[in-house]
């Protein structure tokens, strides 16, 4: 048995950034094992037998310091009471038929607690339930071939292309994982693209047919935003809010009144309500604050939009009910569109200045690391003039002629 090292805890673990192993202390053996990549997982050092053995413990956030501890005292336990844990696991895994479904599960188990939320998981469910497991989830995943993906996805690549394409994906990253796990030979991948399924199937660019999002006109939206004003109702309040913000409608659904600063006329959206993943401050022109401050604040929920429930927010489609009820085709999200519209054709703002309104990544990995700061005076500039141009009826241009010069 190793030596106990000093006790770490669950801060120090996770701040651990340098390649190699880090003894964690209190159970004798137990390390934190950290790649080049960064990546970190638990090892277990101890002897079984004669041999001296390295027992994978899982990888870590996923596996907690907490749950190491537990598990290295369990494989510990065994150990003295004369069990393998290693060859005990790959007598249990070699038991198992390790289908496509049986690792498409074991892959989103893993891989769940990096994702942003619980949606994106049944997303990835609910695909390879509906178009892959018919075909090929009950086939070993060793045995799942170029065939068994085209089956799969050629029926819809052109009538359900977006989704086709994430189907692809998802089952090349499952068979990937399979092949990282021994379960299937590695190297050839048959769901890859490049090279490979690009030469059987049509690129998505050609079939296609997804629109941009309707937006509303430029000069549309003195008009609109009169006619907005006018209908009563949270999900109009709602969307006048989007409009003003620049914001994903989603956002502004979730809004809650703890985010939102009267005084300072800021927002603060954290970043697990964000596509981006990252935390978004947004100013509040005066109007969007004038909006606010005329809201009523509801008992028993902090939600700034509530709906009719009054304890959950608005649903995905109130916004654009709210939009046909107007008789209008555009969307609520075209407005982000309308935003950049207006931005590039009737401002000199420079670009990153609205990309970062919009909450857009500016530039590539290196620039982002160099850009500190979120240009927030800029941007409240942006959106004082965004809320000024959308309250001014646009000009219309008399049909006068030049006036001719003297002889």
């Amino acid at each position: 048995m190793g030596k106990i090292a000093k006790v770490m805890g669950a801060l120090e673990v996770k701040r651990l950034t340098e390649p190699g192993l880090h003894p964690v202390g209190t159970v004798p053996g137990l390390r934190i094992k950290i790649k080049d990549t960064g990546a970190k997982s638990w090892i277990l050092r101890t002897t079984v037998g004669t041999k001296r053995s390295d027992i994978g413990l899982g990888s870590y956030p996923a596996v907690t310091l907490a749950d190491a501890w537990e598990r290295a005292r369990q494989a510990l336990t065994e150990i003295r009471n004369g069990v393998d844990p290693v060859a005990e696991r790959r007598a249990k895994q070699a038991a198992v038929v390790w289908t496509f479904k049986a690792c498409s599960l074991a892959y989103i188990e893993s891989h769940a607690p990096s994702w942003k939320n619980a949606k994106h998981g049944q997303q990835w469910r609910n695909t390879l339930e509906t178009y892959v497991y018919p075909v090929f989830g009950d086939k070993h995943v060793k045995d799942v071939d170029t065939a068994d993906v085209t089956t799969a996805i050629r029926p819809m690549w052109s009538t359900k292309n977006e989704t086709m394409v994430r189907v692809r994906n998802r089952i090349e990253l499952v068979l990937s994982w399979a092949a990282a796990q021994g379960y299937r030979p590695k190297g050839f991948n048959p769901a890859a693209w490049r090279g490979h399924l690009d030469q059987v199937l049509p690129r998505p660019s050609k079939v296609n047919k997804r629109t941009s999002f309707e937006a509303v006109p430029i000069d549309g939206m003195y008009d609109f935003m009169k006619r907005l004003r006018a209908v009563p109702g949270m999900s109009a309040k709602c969307l006048e809010f989007t409009i003003l913000t620049a914001c994903r409608s989603g956002e502004s659904r979730g809004a809650a009144w703890a985010e939102i600063d009267l005084a300072g006329a800021v927002w603060s959206i954290p970043k697990d309500r964000m596509k981006s993943g990252r935390s978004h401050r947004i100013p509040l022109s005066a109007d969007a604050i004038k909006l606010l401050a005329a809201l009523p604040k509801f008992e028993g929920t902090d939600l700034v939009f509530p709906g009719q429930s009054g304890v959950k927010p608005l649903s995905d489609m109130s916004l654009t009910l709210a939009m046909r009820r107007m008789k209008l085709t555009a969307v609520p999200h075209g407005f982000r569109s309308s935003f950049t519209d207006w931005c590039a054709e009737r401002t000199a703002y420079p670009s990153e200045v609205r990309e970062m309104a919009l909450a857009h990544a500016i530039g590539n990995d290196t620039e982002a690391a160099y850009r500190r700061g979120d240009l927030f005076d800029k941007r409240r500039n942006l959106m004082t003039d965004w809320a000024r141009f959308i309250n001014t009826a646009p000009v219309v241009a008399d049909n006068v002629g030049p006036i001719k010069g003297a002889a």
